[in-house]
């Protein structure tokens, strides 16, 4: 007979901090900045849907190659710095604007 981990029948609800890094046991520094990345990606890849863009024309736009335009849309994160995504998203003519809260 298979036991069962406890775990799966587990119904405690808790909730976030509004970055899942933040969650997931990210610093607090490296959270925010994880999180910005992925608001970034995921801007980038919405308007890139909007234009109705194949990777190999957004690749050509943008001035990268398709491998990276599909990490990108695959959410891979850890493959762009955040000045790289706000490049990008400039040559898609969205205007990034960087606000810091105290």
């Amino acid at each position: 007979m298979k036991k069962t981990d406890p775990r799966w029948n587990d119904t405690t609800i808790t909730k976030g901090s509004g970055n899942i890094f933040l969650d997931l046991g990210f610093d607090e520094s490296a959270a925010s900045v994880l999180m910005m990345r992925t608001e970034v990606m995921i801007r980038i890849e919405r308007c890139i849907a909007a234009k109705g863009w194949t990777q190999a024309r957004a690749a050509k736009e943008l001035g990268i190659t398709q491998p990276r335009v599909s990490r990108m849309k695959r959410g891979e994160w850890q493959d762009f710095s955040l000045d790289m995504l706000l490049t990008i998203a400039s040559r898609l003519g969205l205007r990034p604007k960087l606000k810091l809260a105290a």
